[in-house]
């Protein structure tokens, strides 16, 4: 497992407010990566991967509008 935390930026999201884990933003090599999971990081501004652990959370100050 995992300690890393990836720091985002809203633009990092996609349009409902998440990132897929594995992610480029986290440098994962191809041998240690595991099944794609989406991690809803707009809902609590964090959210950590249940397969590696790496945590995803919003930049300070970074704010996820929702203008549908």
């Amino acid at each position: 497992m995992s300690n890393a935390a990836i720091e985002l930026s809203a633009k990092d999201l996609n349009n409902h407010g998440g990132v897929f884990c594995p992610s480029p933003l986290a440098d994962m090599k191809l041998w240690n990566t595991h099944p794609k999971v989406y991690l809803d990081v707009a809902k609590t501004g964090e959210a950590r991967c249940p397969y590696c652990g790496t945590v995803y959370r919003l930049k300070a100050g970074e704010t996820v509008g929702h203008g549908h």
